[in-house]
């Protein structure tokens, strides 16, 4: 038996077109150096993908990201809070988890907005983007830790893009060595890899089964390039560990996805906890 299509799946990376792609991205544009990054590209990891959704022609976003959804059989999908997004969680708040993002260098006022989200929108995560930040906050700097702490606080877990990053900006503030130390100092924080670790995946999966509450999620990774070592993990003693979250419309399409999807060698009893119940676990969706 091979990948199954009656689960109700979760996605915990998806977004909502608005008709300006570009805006997305503008917090990147002060640290893009390169020409073709900052005045040719539509996102600046363009150059990393193929065949980029372009957004639909449609009065309402919102209904046409639900049709998607419901054509490949997602449940419940992961967005921010922002925009259209906002919409979407005010009038569908069965198929919608909120998520809000942190910017460590607003030191407490970040940590006030957390909790603002959390009280006024009831977000299940954080998310932030430590090679993005401008300046760079490497994962394991002290302008974090008051951010790790108040997730700690809010039991919620917080999303962190880790390996090198697809826009052309530094990677040090992202190594995967870094989680070391925050995962030791933070033992009930729930910390979950994002957009793949690449290319230290063995030594995520080495951190995986160090600390109890290191995760990994396959965000911005069409199916057939899952590194192979998170694969393997899944397939012995990370099964509880390894969880699926996409990357639409931001830089594949659905069709693509779930193309792919089913050629994914998992074993049988690996795929209902990658497709949900491992997500339904990190986010406390049936508390």
């Amino acid at each position: 038996m091979g990948m199954p299509t009656d689960l109700g799946i979760i996605d915990l990376m998806m977004g909502i077109p608005d008709g300006d792609r570009d805006h997305w991205y503008q917090f990147l544009k002060p640290q893009l150096r390169d020409a073709e990054s900052r005045d040719e590209f539509e996102f600046p990891a363009q150059y990393m993908f193929k065949e980029v959704p372009e957004d639909p022609d449609v009065d309402d976003p919102v209904k046409w990201v639900l049709e998607q959804m419901d054509r490949f059989g997602i449940e419940k999908a992961m967005i921010g809070i922002g925009g259209e997004q906002g919409r979407a969680l005010k009038e569908h708040p069965d198929r919608f988890i909120p998520s809000t993002s942190v910017d460590p260098n607003r030191g407490m006022d970040a940590v006030r907005d957390l909790v603002r989200d959390y009280e006024t929108w009831g977000v299940k995560s954080a998310q932030w983007f430590p090679a993005g930040c401008n300046p760079q906050v490497p994962i394991d700097d002290k302008r974090a830790y008051p951010i790790y702490a108040k997730c700690i606080e809010l039991d919620i877990p917080i999303f962190v893009c880790v390996g090198v990053p697809g826009p052309r900006v530094p990677m040090a503030c992202q190594h995967v060595e870094l989680i070391d130390e925050v995962c030791w100092f933070f033992p009930e924080l729930k910390f979950v890899i994002r957009h793949g670790a690449e290319p230290w995946t063995d030594l995520a999966v080495k951190l995986m089964l160090k600390w109890p509450n290191l995760y990994y999620s396959t965000s911005a990774f069409a199916p057939r390039y899952y590194p192979k070592a998170i694969i393997d993990f899944a397939n012995t003693r990370g099964a509880d560990k390894i969880m699926y979250a996409g990357y639409f419309p931001m830089g594949l399409s659905l069709d693509r996805i779930f193309s792919e999807l089913p050629t994914v060698p998992f074993s049988e009893d690996v795929w209902p906890k990658f497709l949900r119940d491992n997500a339904r676990k990190v986010l406390k969706l049936d508390d």
